[in-house]
Order: structure tokens, then sequence, then C-alpha cells
């Protein structure tokens, strides 16, 4: 009888559920600790390049004895394959991806290793699906990309949104606004800004059209959302909203999530996302002061000399993105607000809980490159909210 690789894979135990890689990093490091803190019945390790920073933060953070460290090179394949061999998935915080992550996803995705990590790269993206999905599919690897603040907050969002709205009147609502405000975040990580400028630079090299809402759906394109390039009035909440530099990135899973669920939220799906600075003058002047910014973190030749450092420790910020959706004489809201600064401790927090959700609640789900939404579902969203990560509001909208 022959033994396909997916059961093959799913049948060899290997040393470690989870190999954190890039644990030595800032984002690396909080998730270990989220592991180190709860992880009781997993076998994992830390993964890098440099074995004295793994054991310092082994030793920082109280590890348990039994956490072994793997060192490896990103650069060095055979050093990529002897790891991946080991693990039954690999949690990356090591970026920008697509100047150091090729090589490791090229070897999860031809060994049936899973492989999940905080992307915010939509152009590295969409040439590791055109590169390595079939190469997953065969394996059996299951391989998803953004399973922190970019994008799952947005995901389930969307999802808690449409699932509403299926119950209420058995069909999806073709139009989704997301309007995002901070409290205390203070910027972006550095990872997440030197994630941008390369992908920026990647979309002057002609690589491919960033801004495509579409980019991550290959063989598909549908309607077209216009997206402010600036200071937009938003009527309906009376506020002045700003471009939101990530919102690329969520569009694009957003629209590749519906496309991998089959379409169910409707083939003219449309979701756009912005900033909200404020009401009035004040509300005009920091909606332009947010565009000049963002363009100049992306600018040609921009310096990382100025990206913040690691945040200190004290009270944790929130945010809160509101989602509006819309069509056919219908309208519904989905409040989603979580703690933490989001290119750090809460993209830690989620992408644990997504790899617990992968492991324990959906570990036959099929093969291939997904977004959290759409591999991870319900499980992922309740696991969130029994957490205290996100919480989800629904509500209808005053004279809907």
């Amino acid at each position: 009888m022959t033994i396909s690789m997916v059961d093959d894979r799913k049948t060899v135990r290997r040393d470690f559920d989870f190999v954190v890689w890039g644990a030595s990093g800032h984002t690396g490091r909080l998730i270990a600790e989220r592991l180190a803190a709860g992880a009781h019945g997993w076998r994992w390790a830390l993964g890098g390049r440099s074995e004295s920073r793994l054991r310092r933060v082994h030793q920082e953070i109280g590890a348990p004895a039994e956490v072994e460290l793997v060192v490896a090179d990103a650069d060095d394949e055979a050093s990529l394959r002897a790891l991946v061999g080991r693990t039954g998935a690999v949690i990356s915080a090591a970026g920008p991806y697509q100047l150091h992550g090729s090589q490791l996803l090229r070897m999860c995705a031809q060994t049936g290793t899973d492989y999940l990590d905080l992307c915010g790269e939509p152009i590295w993206m969409r040439q590791m699906i055109d590169r390595f999905e079939g190469d997953a599919r065969r394996s059996g690897a299951r391989v998803i990309f953004s399973c922190g603040y970019d994008s799952v907050p947005f995901e389930t969002g969307v999802d808690v949104l449409q699932s509403a709205a299926m119950k209420r009147w058995g069909a999806p609502l073709p139009r989704v606004s997301a309007r995002v405000e901070f409290t205390d975040v203070g910027g972006f990580s550095a990872g997440t800004l030197a994630s941008l400028r390369a992908t920026a630079d990647a979309a002057r090299a002609g690589e491919a059209v960033q801004d495509d809402p579409y980019l991550l759906t290959p063989g598909f394109s549908g309607p077209r959302r216009p997206q402010p390039a600036g200071p937009h009035f938003d009527e309906r909440l009376g506020v002045w909203a700003a471009p939101y530099v990530l919102a690329p990135i969520n569009v694009g899973n957003l629209h590749r999530s519906n496309g991998l669920r089959g379409h169910a939220w409707g083939e003219d799906f449309t979701y756009d996302e912005m900033l909200v600075a404020g009401p009035g003058e004040g509300g005009r002047q920091v909606a332009e002061a947010i565009t000049a910014a963002m363009a100049a973190i992306t600018a040609p030749g921009a310096s990382a000399a100025d990206d913040p450092p690691a945040p200190p420790a004290g009270p944790s910020p929130s945010y809160r993105i509101s989602f509006h959706g819309s069509g056919d004489g219908r309208a519904l809201n989905v409040t989603v607000q979580g703690v933490g600064v989001p290119g750090y401790d809460a993209s830690a927090r989620m992408i644990v809980e997504a790899a617990r959700t992968l492991a324990q609640d959906v570990p036959d789900a099929p093969a291939g490159i997904w977004t959290p939404g759409s591999l991870l579902g319900e499980p992922l969203t309740e696991r969130l909210s029994r957490q205290g990560i996100l919480t989800y509001e629904i509500a209808e909208p005053p004279h809907s």
C-alpha cells in the first residue's frame, strides 16, 4: 500500500511541536515568553543563528530546562533542513521575510512542516504562493501568513460580521469598511517599519503592484473600491481619517480569505480600511501629518536610524477596529478591541493562539498556503476571545 506524504507527515513523531524561529529578536522573545508561561504539555524549542543569544533568552525568560536550543542560519540550506525536520511547526518571527524568510518557507513547504509567521509583506507572500503552494499541498504542510496584528483582528472581525449577517438575513454584506483607532500605542515596531520599507523597495523595483487588492488571489480579480490616498472626511462617523499603512496587507488578506472560502462573502465583496485621526480641524491636521509620516517612512532611501526602540514596560495600550458592513438596504457593525502594542506583545499573543488552534482544534486542516481566518476560522476567534486578547461586539447601526 502506498502511503501519501500527507499521511506520513502526520504519523511521524518529531522532536518538537513548535520551534520559535528568531527567538532572540524582540517579538520572538515575547512569543517564547508566552509559551514559557503556558505551554505545559507542548514540546518546543528556541531557534536562531546565535547559540549565545538563544541561551541568554532561555535563561532570562525562565524557560523550562527541557526547552532546547536549535541553531541554524537563514542562508544555510542544510541547517534549515535539519531544523524543520525536527519540528511539527515553525513559528517565525524573523523578518523582513522577503530578506530572510524564503529558504525557511521553502523547506517547510517541501518537508510537510507547518509554518506560521507575522508577515505583512504582500509582494513576498504572492511570490511564495506562486512558488511553493504546490509543494505545500503535496507534502501536507499548512502555511499560514500574517498571524499577528496584521491580519488576525481584521480577518476575524470581518468573519464575525459576515457570520452575523448570514444568521440575520441569509446573505453576506458586500461592502465592509474598517476604521482603526489607537490609544497610546506609540507608533509601529521596528520590525514593521523594516518590512514596510522592504516592501516599498520591492514595489518600486516593479516586482508587483502592491496596492492591487487582489494581489493575493491569483487568477481572480473583482471590483475595486477606492482607497483615499490622503486625508478623508468620513461622513458616517463625522471624523477625519488617514490612509492606513497596513491597509494593503489587510485588504489583500481579506480578499484571499474570501477566495479560499469559495467566495462565501460574494465575488462582489469589497473592503476598505483607514486610520481615524479625529473630528474637526484638529483631526484634519492629524490626518495630514499621518499621511506625510507614512510617505516619509517608505520613501526611497528612508533610514532606519529613527525607528522606535522596543516599548518600555508599563500599562498596556489598546486599539479598536470598527467594521461597518452594508448592502441591499442592510447594515451591521462589529467592534473589535484588543490590548498590547500591535507589532510586539499583541502579535506574540495572537500567533501563539493561532499555533495552538492549528495543533489542537483543527489538526486535520488541509494543506496549502492560507490566511488565519480561512484555515482556523471560528476556533481561533473563540480562543482569542477566551484568552482576552480580542473582544467582539455586534450591533445594528441606528436607523438600519
